[in-house]
């Protein structure tokens, strides 16, 4: 097995007043070379958006693309016409593919919108747009893994799905629990973040979002080490695109 961590504190970082976000990878303004990808997990973008504000129109190509809140609303709007909240609980993908345009923004006037914004590279370049999402009960389905998103092709996915052999899982524990993660496809790795709380995995103690990286191995053990730590799971193909 072969690991590399991701502790919270060393994440790229910019306030901009409207948006206060967190890069686990090199992203915008933030740029490490040690710092690219995960295999084929390119973003993993913790962002906070003021109330009223948001990311105006812009493009993405070729790229999958899922957004997790996790506290407040996410108000979208797209070029194929889609119009949609998504709030906690929700999970939405978009597959840009040949291009399309979009903008996220805080559904509320009151209260900030936290949420994981995360970018996966396709199986293929040049597939057609498309966009979905789907209510889960990841927050309160206490002591196992919930699947959110698979690949189309799985046919035992009842999440969401994406053009690419990577699965996201979800799971709140309670303190002293643990259960046994078995990788989904030979090649791939797994990105374990913890979304709250504390996690001892593989071994390791890791804290409120920090994150690591485990491959060469097909099965991963994970223990909660406080109440109602919730942890996230991106098994995900190991092989870089050039």
């Amino acid at each position: 097995m072969k690991t590399i961590l991701y502790r919270a504190s060393t994440r790229g970082h910019a306030n901009h007043g409207w948006l206060d976000t967190r890069h686990t990878f090199s992203f915008a303004n933030y740029f490490n070379p040690d710092r690219m990808n995960f295999g084929l997990l390119r973003v993993v973008n913790d962002d906070i958006v003021a109330p009223g504000e948001g990311f105006g129109t812009h493009p993405h190509e070729n790229m999958e693309i899922v957004s997790i809140p996790l506290h407040g609303a996410l108000a979208h709007k797209d070029s194929m016409g889609h119009t949609e909240v998504i709030e906690v609980g929700e999970v939405q993908v978009m597959s840009a593919g040949t291009g399309i345009t979009h903008s996220e923004y805080n559904a509320s006037e009151e209260k900030p919108v936290g949420f994981f914004q995360i970018w996966v590279f396709p199986e293929e370049n040049g597939l057609k747009p498309r966009y979905d999402q789907k209510a889960f009960d990841f927050m309160h389905n206490k002591n196992k893994l919930v699947q959110i998103v698979g690949p189309k092709k799985d046919e035992s996915n009842h999440g969401l799905w994406v053009h690419q052999d990577v699965w996201f899982n979800i799971g709140t524990f309670d303190k002293g629990e643990s259960t046994v993660y078995k990788v989904k496809k030979e090649g791939n790795g797994v990105f374990a973040m913890v979304v709250e709380g504390e996690f001892a995995v593989e071994g390791q103690k890791l804290h409120r979002r920090d994150a690591l990286g485990l491959w060469d191995t097909g099965k991963i053990e994970i223990k909660a080490e406080s109440e109602d730590a919730r942890i996230l799971l991106i098994d995900v193909p190991m092989e870089h695109r050039k």
